[in-house]
């Protein structure tokens, strides 16, 4: 029951958003400042079954891959170091800290000079990124047990046992919110840096077109795809830790052996 008026009060949302949208279109009466519902529903069915529109969105849908990809790698490996090590954390502190301050656009600008205009997105979204996961891993690691190297050694657990039953369900929650708050901050800088350098394929890119064209239709077009997009990859984000939670509970039911 709950979960049917979640999903209504979804539903009236989304309708009012709309209504709002059709309204202040009918208002305005200009298509250039705001287009109504039909010719941008019209644009992006034509949109859709042009050719270019599958490598636009593979393009954008990769280099968010990669950069989630990169970021988490990275972080993880990082932030487990800088949460074991003090000094390791204290040295990047300065690091982390600039990277957090930093505007986006002054990244995206800088990125554009050193590197092509289809490596600054991922370059852009990884500075972004990083600095989110790291902290988030950090703190998971400091807030582990101290008691919990005592506990497996009075037990005599396995190594692999104490990695796979004890550290990585303590981790998991920090890991999650860190992977997931990078993961949509990188879908926004991949495409605002497809906006700024204008790769051959991109959503961005198309968006930045048709802007220059005062096709503001398509620009909306291309801002609904990009929020499928986001969505998208969050959907598939919590499918995935929806099997890997399943898996978990699965190795759980055989129980913790202990070394002989």
């Amino acid at each position: 029951m709950q979960r049917v008026k979640r999903n209504l009060v979804l539903l009236i949302s989304s309708l009012l958003l709309l209504l709002i949208w059709q309204v202040g279109s009918m208002m305005l009466d200009s298509q250039i400042l705001l287009p109504g519902i039909p010719p941008v529903a019209q644009a992006l069915r034509t949109l859709i079954a042009q050719p270019p529109f599958a490598h636009n969105l593979l393009s954008t849908a990769l280099r968010a891959l990669q950069s989630f990809l990169i970021i988490v790698i990275s972080a993880t490996v990082v932030g487990v170091l800088a949460g074991r090590f003090e000094y390791l954390s204290i040295a990047l502190r300065p690091f982390v800290t600039t990277l957090k301050a930093i505007p986006v656009m002054s990244i995206i600008l800088l990125a554009f000079i050193w590197f092509s205009s289809g490596t600054v997105p991922l370059f852009s979204a990884f500075l972004m990124g990083f600095p989110v996961m790291y902290v988030q891993i950090e703190m998971g690691v400091r807030q582990l047990d101290r008691n919990l190297d005592q506990m497996c050694t009075l037990y005599e657990f396995r190594p692999s046992d104490k990695l796979l039953h004890f550290i990585i369900p303590s981790m998991t929650s920090w890991f999650i919110a860190g992977s997931r708050t990078a993961l949509s901050m990188v879908w926004k800088v991949v495409i605002a840096a497809e906006v700024l350098t204008v790769p051959r394929y991109g959503v961005g890119a198309r968006m930045q077109l048709a802007q220059v064209q005062l096709q503001t239709d398509l620009v909306l077009s291309w801002t609904l795809i990009a929020v499928m997009l986001t969505a998208l990859g969050d959907l598939l984000f919590d499918a995935l830790v929806h099997l890997v939670a399943y898996l978990k509970r699965k190795i759980d039911a055989r129980g913790v052996p202990c070394s002989s």
